[in-house]
């Protein structure tokens, strides 16, 4: 029952984290349409109004949004691993149990940031 309440915290806090984290993957080109409002609000000419996205710069904000979001589940998953290590009181089922979860984390990461840069090199050449 603790580590449940334990584990809804974590998660809660998390959430608020990535809540405030959230501005920072607005794209170059969503602030730059802003600032293009607001020069022709000022009547400053000279924005475009094409679209500037193209079909790489979407699946690169994909990959990192969903890279980011499974990188706080594992960072959350190793610390709920850490806590019922901590907790385990010599028993060797949680402890297996705790040490399983932590390396999971772990090679979950890896395997994240292998996939990332392999999209990455894979998008970047062949769209140019």
């Amino acid at each position: 029952m603790r580590i449940r309440k334990f584990t809804l915290i974590i998660c809660a806090l998390a959430t608020v984290l990535f809540g405030v984290a959230a501005p920072a993957l607005v794209s170059a080109d969503a602030k730059s349409s802003v600032q293009c409002g607001i020069n022709g609000a000022a009547g400053v000419n000279g924005c475009s109004t094409q679209p500037t996205t193209t079909l790489s710069d979407t699946i690169d904000n994909i990959v990192n949004i969903l890279s980011g979001l499974v990188g706080v589940i594992a960072v959350i998953m190793v610390i709920v691993g850490g806590f019922r290590y901590i907790t385990s009181a010599g028993d060797t089922n949680r402890l297996a149990g705790a040490k399983n979860t932590i390396i999971y984390a772990l090679v979950g990461i890896i395997i994240v940031a292998l996939a990332q840069t392999l999209v990455h090199f894979v998008i970047h050449k062949t769209t140019k």
